[in-house]
């Protein structure tokens, strides 16, 4: 597992810290989304690969391919709950372990649309190998190349990109995962200020027991207006050093042959120059590298899908059940249409924030969130799906559908679990609303001297209720799917001012309001990837009737109104709900200690 469990997403609050959310510098179309904005910018043209960055892929992934399949057994690495040596050793060779890091420092300087297709066939290949490979670069050193001084890069890049050092990430706590401000490690600096002591438990980190470095973070005494304030900041600490200690390897129900250890730290000395950024900087390193990690991850879900997926339509071909295969049959059908579906709009997605992570300057926090829920929650039913079509093989150990079953659960929890980010994307969403209207709030207070203020808010008001947005360079042959989906965003920023006005700052405390509005938002961004692409597919293919595009066509027919369907019952459900009611169920059982009333048999 990664360091960020089911309480590790960061606080909802504390993500504004991170330098790209910061919309009046860096722009967010999901943030554009909750205003009623549709920035198409941010959206076209589709990201494609450039023809050195095609060359480069294609190199990696064929030298990659002959490897495993001479050398990795996911069977087996599952059933001994361990990778053979030379597994390890093999994607150490393959220079796999530096894909990220610069040119500069040994790496390959892969950009983030190469190296989350790496990520995908890693995924796809053996999802315990992806965690080790994603541990490593994802999150374990990627602190190093995004604060790293120059001196910190030169010292630990080389060596992780050759694999002679791995890395792992230190953040979760037994007692602290979102909730920050409850951890409990802490370091001190000496009192000839040339080292800091560390003390404290981290616990569920991934490559533990491979680790030669880690990326920790601790409380440190900092001045804040004249009085000493606990702080979080990160270190780069060496693994071997005297005072850390490994707890015992973690038995897990999936990823099985990961290394998954609590790590413990007793009085490390760790030397001032392997501080990571400034002191205090921590939760500003932690959420910059889990916006870039979980991108991998939702990858990796997607590529996934499609790999147990497979076996699932070739049992369907062969499986003969009255006189024709299971494969004719509708509803196994059903399930598989919808899975290629789901996985198309998934890969857009992945791909379209690759594209805004190589471009710079774009606030993609949101959307990394949005691809990882989705493409995770994807990946658990797909392997369900798979195993429901492969019938009672597919309960069988000897077959490859129950560990995908047990594999894919865990990324509904890891790099911050979906509840948590789904508060994210609402509380992170309704930030600028919320201040627009805290603004008029103020202004209401002195209305003499505010009525231009007012009169601008009104007018503005006015028009968003009447004009929705529209896209302006979606193909002419997605014209009624991209109504649909500028209909979502309009009825959206609506119903988000509303719950606004309603709520004030109680919004924080209202998650069923929260998941609505991340649900939808989700969906929304998932439908204007799919637009892109296809937009860009029908172009490249020389119009919407062309063979290369109608496939394209077909997905877009299909997903967007799917996703528009559930986003409209998510909006609605903001102003229209028996939330009371839930609560209501909820509270019983959470006092009696049962599910709910007794079975009439029992009453």
């Amino acid at each position: 597992m990664t360091a960020t469990t089911a309480k590790d997403a960061g606080a909802p609050g504390a993500a504004a810290e991170a330098h790209l959310a910061a919309p009046d510098v860096n722009p967010s179309f999901t943030r554009g989304v909750f205003l009623g904005e549709l920035n198409e910018d941010l959206i076209f043209p589709f990201p494609a690969l450039s023809a050195d960055e095609r060359e480069s892929l294609d190199a990696i992934l064929d030298a990659f391919r002959s490897f495993a399949a001479d050398h990795i057994d996911s069977a087996k690495m599952d059933h001994d709950a361990r990778f053979p040596d030379d597994v390890r050793a093999g994607m150490h060779e393959l220079g796999m372990m530096g894909v990220t890091i610069p040119e500069a420092y040994g790496g390959f300087g892969a950009s983030a649309k190469v190296y989350t297709r790496i990520f995908g066939e890693l995924g796809g290949t053996d999802p315990a190998l992806a965690v080790y490979f994603g541990a490593h670069q994802s999150i374990g050193c990627k602190g190093i190349v995004l604060f790293g001084t120059e001196a910190q890069k030169r010292k630990y890049l080389p060596k992780c990109a050759t694999g002679e050092m791995i890395a792992g990430f230190c953040l979760t706590e037994p007692g602290s995962g979102s909730d920050a401000q409850a951890m409990k490690s802490h370091a001190e600096l000496s009192a000839d200020g040339t080292h800091y002591v560390l003390n404290g438990q981290k616990m569920w980190i991934s490559n533990a027991g491979y680790a030669d470095i880690f990326t920790v973070f601790a409380k440190v005494a900092m001045d804040v207006d004249g009085k000493q304030k606990q702080r979080v900041t990160a270190f780069v600490v060496d693994a071997h050093a005297p005072g850390v200690r490994l707890g015992k390897l973690e038995e897990k129900m999936g990823i099985k042959a990961s290394d998954t250890r609590g790590v413990f730290f007793e009085n490390v000395k760790v030397p001032v120059e392997d501080r990571l950024g400034d002191v205090g900087q921590g939760f500003h390193v932690a959420l910059e590298v889990l916006n870039s990690g979980r991108l991998g991850l939702a990858a990796g879900s997607a590529r996934g899908t499609r790999r147990i997926m497979r076996e699932a339509i070739k049992y369907a071909n062969e499986r003969q059940q009255f006189g024709k295969p299971i494969g004719a049959f509708e509803m196994i059908r059903k399930k598989i249409a919808t899975n290629a579906v789901e996985t198309y709009a998934a890969d857009s997605a992945v791909q379209l924030t690759s594209g805004m992570m190589d471009r710079g300057g774009v606030d993609f926090s949101l959307e990394t969130a949005a691809c990882k829920i989705y493409a995770s929650e994807l990946a658990f039913r797909a392997s369900n799906d798979a195993m429901q079509i492969a019938g009672g093989i597919g309960y069988s150990k000897e077959f490859p559908y129950e560990q995908a079953v047990r594999d894919s659960r865990i990324n509904l929890i890891f790099e911050g679990t979906n509840e948590i980010l789904r508060a994210l994307i609402a509380l992170m969403g309704l930030q600028q609303p919320g201040e627009k209207l805290k603004t008029l709030g103020k202004a209401f207070k002195d209305p003499i001297h505010s009525i231009g203020a007012i009169s601008h808010y009104l007018s503005d008001r006015a028009k968003r209720q009447i004009t929705k947005p529209s896209f302006t360079r979606v193909h002419e042959a997605l014209r009624d799917e991209a109504e649909l989906v500028a209909e979502l965003v309009h009825n959206l920023a609506l119903s988000v001012e509303a719950v606004i006005v309603k709520h004030g700052k109680g919004v924080i405390d209202r998650q069923y309001l929260q998941e609505r509005m991340a649900n939808a938002a989700i969906d929304i961004y998932l439908a204007a990837a799919v637009l892109s692409r296809v937009t860009w597919e029908i172009e490249r293919a020389g119009g919407p009737d062309a063979e290369g595009a109608r496939p394209h066509v077909d997905m877009a027919r299909i997903f967007v109104p799917m996703a528009y369907r559930r986003a409209r019952r998510n909006i609605r459900g903001l102003r229209h709900n028996q939330d009371h009611r839930v609560d209501a169920i909820a509270e019983r059982s959470l006092e009696t200690g049962e599910l709910g009333l007794e079975a009439a048999t029992d009453a």
